[in-house]
């Protein structure tokens, strides 16, 4: 059952497992109106700015005033308070003010209505500077949604079916519940022990006989003979850009069962996209070589690193961030979340965990990659809107000041009327907002 779902006839009892202010409505809401109140860092100077222009304007209208009574004869009273007045009214920096907010509310508001949810300007404005996108693959690339393609038992082996379908049934790791729905009938028995190793696979006893469900490298730990036979099958199944889980006993392999997870329709043409842009990009995954390869190769990407522990991934951010590179790191996974937090731009997948979306400072909600793009192309509009308003607020303060002072006075005899330079005042203010409200329509 879903949100808003209109049972018309009999009855049901259900179990709500998040309402509220914890449903993901009430918290897209929330991250919109947070974003579109907290500032940019460009904010943060055109406060340092205002706070100077103020005091300096106001110097400026007792400058007047007394210019006035020194050169103004015997107006000068008169027409020096009125200039003073004038100098105050026109130099109100309300569009200095509006500048900056405006745009980012306009932009925080597009962004979610395109699926884009971001948590602060700063993330807006930082994504136009991304040179290097760092993918996950499993969930971010493909579907993150595995399935079991084959499974080959060795010497007869397939009574121990119901130890694997234990021990995975045990993990959290989404390949394992790829094994668990593929062994849906085979028994669950009670496991003695069970421990799991991060980013290499599982350990578990059972009848004092220890088994061990993880990669190649973890099986070989063990110390456990993989004959080249067993090497070659496995290679052959990578080779299809599937990933090859093995499972064994404290001597020997007993199966190896080959999962793969389809590449989303979207990753080619976004990755196109990206390349487009001049964004140079890396995959990183736990994978093996081979399986990482065969994913690279259908998606077009150049660079990526297989084998990859959730530590390692973080390190190599932060070697990419040390050569002057600003990064932005795609994730949906637990694992994917040390990452996260080093990025100097954090994009979670919407279907992903809490804990990366929690981490991440912007969250696809549609999982689809196409979406960053979109938001680096956003963030150039955004930023560009925002320049736009700044220059258009200093302009007509550098124009408009001078004129309210009486420079022109003297040489056509024009002293701006202080209703006029109110009624600018506010134009300036309505053409800032205006602007920023054209990024609505901007693709």
């Amino acid at each position: 059952m879903f949100a808003g779902t209109i049972n018309q006839k009999g009855s049901f009892q259900f179990n709500a497992l998040k309402v509220g202010k914890e449903t993901m409505l009430a918290q897209i809401i929330k991250t919109v109106q947070d974003a579109q109140g907290s500032k940019a860092p460009v904010q943060k100077l055109v406060d340092k700015i205002a706070g100077i222009f103020v005091p300096v304007v106001i110097g400026i209208s007792i400058l007047t005033f007394v210019l006035w009574q020194i050169f103004g004869g015997d107006n000068g009273l008169v027409q020096g308070l009125l200039a003073a007045v004038t100098v105050l009214v026109i130099a109100c920096p309300c569009a200095l003010g509006l500048a900056t907010p405006t745009a980012i509310m306009v932009g925080v508001g597009k962004a979610a209505e395109n699926g884009i949810l971001i948590k602060d300007a700063e993330s807006l404005e930082l994504a136009k500077k991304i040179t290097t996108v760092v993918l996950d693959k499993t969930g971010t690339i493909t579907e993150g949604k595995p399935v079991v393609t084959d499974v080959y038992w060795y010497n007869d082996n397939s009574s121990t079916a119901s130890i694997l379908y234990s021990i995975e049934k045990k993990s959290e790791h989404p390949l394992a519940d790829a094994v668990v729905k593929n062994f849906t009938k085979t028994e669950d028995i009670e496991l003695t022990s069970f421990e799991s190793i991060t980013g290499k696979g599982v350990r578990a006893t059972y009848q004092k006989e220890n088994y061990f469900v993880g990669n190649m490298t973890f099986i070989k730990e063990q110390n456990i003979l993989i004959e080249d036979m067993k090497v070659e099958k496995a290679t052959a199944w990578t080779k299809e850009s599937k990933t090859v889980i093995w499972f064994a006993d404290s001597k020997q392999v007993l199966s190896i069962i080959a999962i793969s997870d389809s590449i989303k329709p979207t990753s080619v043409a976004a990755i196109q996209q990206l390349h487009k842009m001049g964004i140079e990009l890396y995959m990183l995954t736990g994978d093996n070589e081979s399986t990482a390869k065969a994913i690279a190769e259908k998606t077009g990407i150049d660079k990526y690193k297989a084998s990859m522990l959730p530590h390692q991934k973080a390190d190599f951010i932060k070697v990419l961030q040390q050569q002057g590179k600003v990064v932005a790191m795609v994730g949906d996974g637990i694992n994917d979340s040390t990452a996260l937090a080093t990025a100097d731009v954090s994009i979670a997948m919407g279907k992903g965990s809490d804990i990366a979306m929690d981490v991440a400072k912007m969250t696809i909600v549609s999982s689809d990659l196409n979406k960053i793009p979109m938001a680096i192309r956003l963030s150039k509009q955004t930023v560009a809107t925002i320049r736009q308003n700044l220059f258009w607020a200093f302009i007509y303060n550098v124009i408009g000041i001078p004129i309210a002072a009486g420079i022109l006075y003297p040489i056509n005899g024009f002293l701006l009327n202080p209703m006029i330079a109110g009624a600018a005042m506010a134009m300036s203010s309505v053409s800032v907002v205006s602007n920023s409200l054209r990024l609505k329509w901007k693709k």
